[in-house]
């Protein structure tokens, strides 16, 4: 039953709450161990947090799920685990964690328990609308960096990186509907509403958009926010976020991937190195550097 709880709370997608740590990093905190201390507390907190989400989407869609070739096998929609069960953690996780959240931090708090009602809406009501379901996903990529915000009070930590993330979770968004309509074709409806209102030009041109803004707005970021190295050094990143994105399109477009996105972080080599030599290069440009100089 413990096993069962624990894969509906879905830990591979936690990978998604590494996000609470962009403050901590692009605010020049990194190796401050009060503020490291307080971010990783945080995003414990969040990483349970959405696993009681995840149960409740579960509980929402066990009917719909069990149209799914692959979401068939979750513990509820298999009956692995029991509804009751399942209920009870919903419930219990939450009521946990958020005062914990506000104790860490009033603010942190709040933002914790707006992504609480915004996913819960989502899961119950407005999943089911199209283009409105997609910038809810967004909005909660975007509430996991701003909940990075106060844990380290920061104050160097441009806004054009809120840009950035809901960009890219568009991205990411638009993509895991684009593989859900390609994998499940005349049944699409059965398992998600709005899929009937979506189909593969929209999709295509939706990403071909905020593909093209997600670099513009990167780009804008590394010459012209507040906090980063005056001699503009945060441009040779650039070449790191391109490749990333085109290899996450080549994924969806080519490889039939992109139904769920931590799979592809947790699972592509070459998205995996791209993704480490940005952050080392994110390191050495706001620490190394200026240090040096």
């Amino acid at each position: 039953m413990i096993a069962s709880l624990v894969k509906t709370m879905r830990p591979r997608q936690w990978a998604k709450n590494i996000f609470i740590f962009a403050a901590l990093t692009f605010d020049v905190k990194l190796f401050n161990p009060y503020y490291l201390s307080r971010t990783v507390a945080g995003f414990a907190l969040l990483c349970l947090v959405s696993g009681a989400i995840y149960i409740i989407n579960d509980l929402a869609d066990i009917e719909k799920d069990r149209q799914h070739p692959r979401k068939r096998n979750r513990p509820l929609a298999s009956g692995q685990l029991s509804t009751r069960v399942a209920v009870v953690a919903a419930v219990v996780i939450p009521l946990v964690t958020l005062p914990l959240a506000f104790l860490l931090n009033p603010v942190f708090g709040g933002i914790l328990t707006s992504y609480v009602l915004i996913q819960i809406a989502y899961s119950f009501w407005l999943k089911n609308i199209v283009i409105v379901d997609v910038m809810l996903i967004a909005a909660g990529f975007l509430l996991r960096v701003a909940a990075g915000v106060p844990l380290v009070e920061a104050e160097r930590f441009s806004p054009w990186l809120y840009i950035c993330m809901t960009l890219l979770a568009l991205l990411i968004s638009f993509g895991k509907r684009r593989h859900e309509l390609v994998l499940l074709k005349e049944n699409a409806n059965a398992h998600r509403q709005s899929l009937e209102d979506y189909n593969l030009p929209l999709l295509d041109q939706a990403i071909t958009i905020v593909t093209a803004s997600t670099l513009l707005a990167y780009a804008l970021y590394t010459f012209s926010a507040e906090g980063l190295p005056p001699n503009h050094t945060m441009m040779l990143t650039i070449p790191f976020v391109l490749y990333a994105i085109f290899r996450y399109l080549y994924l969806v477009h080519v490889k039939g991937m992109g139904g769920a996105p931590e799979e592809i972080a947790l699972s592509d080599r070459p998205l995996q190195v791209t993704v480490i030599l940005w952050g080392l290069s994110v390191v050495i440009t706001m620490y190394v550097l200026p240090a040096v100089h």
